[in-house]
């Protein structure tokens, strides 16, 4: 299974990003995709997620900013960031709970992180 990132970048303050991850190979079943994130010398949180149903959820943080989606068919998920801020500096991580053609259960998955850099 790969996990495949992009859309990060340098915006200003108040400005907007949308990050996207399509996920690859033999896939069976995905229940939650979502994104976290890692501040500079902080460790890894949770940002947003999305089950298969369409539940979500979202760190106090970004309520209100940013929004999940996700395209079940197509294995992706995207993150609408509005209004970002300079804390929301961080290396970007999509993440799923999937299960393969080969696997008993679901497991974790990461892709490779994208960066996003908020200037004041």
């Amino acid at each position: 299974v790969q996990l495949q990132a992009s859309g990060g970048g340098s915006v200003q303050a108040g400005g907007s990003l949308r990050l996207s991850c399509v996920a690859s190979g033999s896939i069976f079943s995905i229940s939650t995709m979502g994104w976290y994130r890692q501040p500079p010398g902080k460790q890894r949180e949770l940002v947003a997620s999305a089950t298969k149903d369409g539940s979500t959820n979202y760190a106090d943080s970004v309520k209100g900013r940013f929004t999940i989606s996700r395209d079940n068919a197509k294995y992706t998920v995207w993150l609408q960031m509005n209004n970002l801020r300079p804390e929301d500096t961080a290396v970007y991580y999509c993440h799923i709970d999937a299960v393969t053609f080969t696997g008993t259960w679901f497991d974790d998955y990461w892709g490779q992180g994208t960066q996003v850099t908020v200037s004041s």
